[in-house]
Parts: C-alpha cells; sequence; structure tokens
C-alpha cells in the first residue's frame, strides 16, 4: 500500500464526515468538540484496524513461509504465530475499546 492509496483513504473519511455532519442537534455538539472527539475515534480505530491488519499479513507470511521451508517444524512455528496474532488481534481490540470510551 502505497501512500497515495493511504492519503485517498483518510481524506474519504474526513469528506464523508463533512458530508453526513447536520445542523442545528450538532451545533451545540461542534461547538464542544465532541464531534472532533468522534472523528479522532474513528480515524484511531481505522489505523490500529489496519496496522493491525498488516501485522498479522506479515506474521502469517512469514510463518508460512518458515514452515514451506521445513514442513517438519510447523508444529514448532503454528503455536507462537497464533500466540502473535492473538496479542496483534488483542491491541486493535484495545483501541476499539477506547473509541467506545472516548465517544460516550
Amino acid at each position: 500500500m502505497n501512500v497515495k492509496s493511504i492519503i485517498t483513504m483518510i481524506a474519504g473519511v474526513l469528506v464523508t464526515g463533512a458530508a453526513f455532519a447536520q445542523e442545528g442537534a450538532h451545533a451545540a455538539a461542534a461547538s464542544s468538540g465532541l464531534d472532533l472527539v468522534g472523528l479522532g475515534a474513528g480515524l484511531g480505530l481505522g489505523l490500529a484496524a489496519m496496522g493491525g491488519a498488516i501485522g498479522q499479513g506479515k506474521t502469517a507470511a512469514a510463518a508460512l513461509e518458515g514452515i514451506s521451508r521445513n514442513p517438519a517444524a510447523s508444529g514448532k512455528i503454528t503455536t507462537p504465530m497464533i500466540i502473535g496474532l492473538a496479542l496483534i488481534e488483542s491491541l486493535v481490540i484495545y483501541a476499539l475499546i477506547i473509541a467506545i470510551l472516548k465517544i460516550k
């Protein structure tokens, strides 16, 4: 994934948020900064999910490459890989919890 596509995704999120903004009820929330908290929480969660997905992809690729080079070591590679994937996923879940807590 190159920098241009990442910038395009971030710009799309910002434009979509601005397009769905409503007047009236959100006017009071916008003045208190609640819209920015939601935007920050959404961007943070998106970045955490993207980073977690990249990390999990690299972990799985490295484990499969190791297993393909030495099939006899698959038992020794699979368990640490699953533990690593669980730790990566837990970081994304922590980001989700923080985003939910910040929005409330």
